[in-house]
């Protein structure tokens, strides 16, 4: 897996939209896409991208705060928390701590709070939602296992890259830095 320093993060320049135009003669189904009117963004970065880390979890973040508490070494966070409403998984801290310790970005499949923080945090967040109610925290779920969001396999070391056009899952870094 690659390890991208801060700098080659802040290098990583791409767009979805002409990764998908570069990649759209791929018939091996490894390129995989999410509509941006899934997602919304909620982070301090609207564009983020590096390899993947998985979280399942559901109305409880307990692996998400493990996670984002951890080095991220310029990776993203997917966490598959089953599209639920209903708690949120990352709030104000669990951003601060994601932007603190070298993440990229996350990704949920559910909900995030604290939006004013959020929105300050120096790391991209996607989510489906949010809700003002924190989660609960049961020590449950599982942590680096491919996960199925949408139909679609999101595997530890594929590379992700989501801008406001929408999110593109790939199995290597297909970027140009710089």
């Amino acid at each position: 897996m690659t390890d991208p320093s801060a700098a080659t993060r802040a290098a990583i320049r791409f767009s979805t939209c002409d990764l998908c135009d570069s990649l759209k003669a791929d018939t091996s189904g490894d390129t995989r896409w999410l509509p941006g009117s899934l997602y919304r963004s909620y982070g301090g970065h609207a564009r983020f991208a590096g390899p993947v880390a998985t979280v399942r979890c559901l109305d409880d973040n307990s692996l998400v705060k493990a996670a984002v508490e951890s080095f991220g070494a310029g990776r993203v966070l997917v966490v598959d928390g089953g599209g639920s409403l209903r708690r949120s998984l990352v709030g104000g801290n669990l951003g601060a701590s994601a932007a603190k310790n070298g993440w990229a970005g996350v990704l949920v499949h559910g909900a995030v709070r604290d939006l004013e923080e959020l929105r300050a945090a120096a790391v991209g967040i996607f989510a489906l939602g949010h809700v003002p109610m924190p989660t609960e925290r049961r020590e449950q779920g599982v942590a680096d296992l491919p996960v199925q969001i949408e139909g679609l396999w999101i595997r530890p070391g594929d590379w992700l890259y989501a801008d406001e056009d929408g999110v593109v899952i790939t199995p290597t870094a297909v970027h140009a830095a710089g």
